[in-house]
């Protein structure tokens, strides 16, 4: 589960930097924004790993 909570973290990051960069023009939380983005994707390929794993293993 704390997988779950990191990645609703990064979501709520990306969200906030989203809307700086799209709704403000600010283009250093472009940056951030793909940065959370990324991390997004490293933390779900982690998770979805995981859930994967622990299907196999009842088996």
């Amino acid at each position: 589960m704390d997988k779950i909570q990191e990645l609703k973290a990064l979501v709520e990051t990306a969200e906030k930097e989203g809307a700086a960069f799209y709704g403000k023009g600010n283009k250093a939380a472009g940056t951030r924004l793909r940065n959370a983005l990324q991390q997004i994707k490293v933390v779900a390929t982690d998770l979805r790993k995981d859930v994967t794993a622990k299907k196999n293993a009842t088996k």
